[in-house]
Parts: structure tokens; C-alpha cells; sequence
């Protein structure tokens, strides 16, 4: 059997002496969706960081691509093809869009202006508002500039820690379709979310954590329709 395209093994660690994460697994297929959702203090936010290399491991290993990445800066993980939108301070209010989006794209040599294009193509009102500072924006806004820096890197993988929080219903499914757009394109998303239901409507494949271990591992389809899931994780 071939290993996943990004696959945090069996990840065991914390901060300081307290582990937080307990022999934990995620994985993502390339052009497909992976959600980690559960309940608040489950461990998502620092499942998504160990992947990321925010995190040291105790136990475990990370793999991207057949290569062992644990050892590796999170710098060094953008450099292999890693993307990460964190949840807050995303974007550099004081800067321009445009701005925020060269940014992105400080790691590489060549033109970037096709990527913008790329990215003002799925992202519309980006290219209405590119001389705007970011600060101005609504929420919604930010999170499409943060996922769009993320997105100038050109990454195999991108990684979003609560991309909908904070946004209106009408967002939220807006980005959602985004984030699909971008799947779509043969990219990896590993996405953690509060809104479990609507993730798990757009994943391929879901992880319950609880206590910072995998409760449930299954497609979002299965996941959705498993009825203690439901019951304990998606309000019935």
C-alpha cells in the first residue's frame, strides 16, 4: 500500500512536559480534502502545527511526498512545497493586497505574475480591491488574501487552521467553494474547522480527534452519516 501524499504519523507531543497529541494520524491525498474537526481542547489547531513543524514530536514522523520532513523548519516546509494559513494575524493590514501577495512569493526567483493572475481569477474581488490596504477588508476578504499568499508559494499542500471563523454563513460557503476550486487544481488541503457538518460536506476525508487522539477516521460522506458521530460531534 502506498503512503499518503502528507501523512503526520502516529505524532505523540506538546509543549513543554505536557503532551497534547497521543499517537495521533493525518493524512491528505493530493487534490483532495482532509478536515480535522472535534470538539474545543481536542488537539486540531496542534495537530495541523506538528504537521507544519510548529511543533516538536515526541514520537512519530512526518511525510510529504515519500520524504521524511520531520526534522525540517517550517521554513523549510514552504521550501518543500507546504503552505499554512494560521488563524489570526494572517494578512499585514498596514500593506496593499497586491502587497500581501508579493509577499508570498519572497521565496521565489522567478515571475509571479501568472500566479496572481491565478489568484485574482479565483479570488475577483482581490483584483477589485488591490490597491486597497488589507486592515480594510471584511473578514471574509482577509481570509481569501491569507489563503492567496499562501497560495503564491505554489505549495503541493496547502494548510488552512480555521479558514471560516468568524464569517457569516454566506461566506463561509463561499470560501468553501474556494477551497474547492483550489482542490481541484491537484493541490492537498488539510483544513481544520469548527463547522463540522459543512467541512465534512466538502472533505474526502475527516479526522475526529478527542483529547488529541483519532476517534474517527473515515471518508466525510461515512463520517456524516455515522450516527454517533452525529450524535457527539455534530449536534444530531
Amino acid at each position: 500500500m502506498t503512503e499518503p501524499f502528507l501523512i503526520g504519523e502516529a505524532m505523540t507531543g506538546g509543549y513543554g512536559s505536557a503532551d497534547i497529541l497521543h499517537d495521533c494520524t493525518i493524512s491528505v491525498e493530493q487534490g483532495q480534502i482532509a478536515v480535522i474537526v472535534g470538539p474545543n481542547g481536542a488537539g486540531k489547531s496542534t495537530a495541523m502545527k506538528a504537521v507544519f513543524g510548529m511543533l516538536p514530536l515526541r514520537k512519530g514522523r512526518v511525510m510529504l511526498d515519500g520524504r521524511d520532513i520531520t526534522a525540517l523548519s517550517p521554513q523549510a516546509r514552504v521550501a518543500a512545497g507546504m503552505g499554512f494559513v494560521p488563524q489570526t494575524s494572517n494578512v499585514f493590514t498596514s500593506m496593499s493586497v497586491r502587497e500581501n501577495l508579493e509577499m508570498g512569493a519572497f521565496l521565489r526567483e522567478d515571475d509571479f505574475e501568472k500566479t496572481i493572475s491565478q489568484v485574482y481569477d479565483l479570488f475577483p474581488i482581490l483584483r477589485e480591491k488591490a490597491k486597497q490596504p488589507a486592515g480594510e477588508l471584511s473578514g471574509g476578504q482577509r481570509q481569501q488574501v491569507a489563503v492567496g499568499r499562501a497560495l503564491m508559494t505554489q505549495p503541493k499542500v496547502l494548510m488552512l487552521d480555521e479558514p471560516t471563523a468568524g464569517v457569516s454563513p454566506i461566506v463561509m460557503d463561499e470560501l468553501f467553494d474556494r477551497i474547492l476550486e483550489v482542490a481541484a487544481t491537484g493541490i492537498a488541503i488539510l483544513m481544520v474547522e469548527q463547522n463540522a457538518k459543512q467541512a465534512l460536506n466538502i472533505a474526502d476525508r475527516g479526522f475526529v480527534l478527542v483529547q488529541g487522539q483519532n476517534r474517527f477516521t473515515d471518508t466525510g460522506e461515512a463520517l456524516l452519516a455515522d450516527p454517533e458521530v452525529r450524535k457527539s460531534f455534530l449536534g444530531g
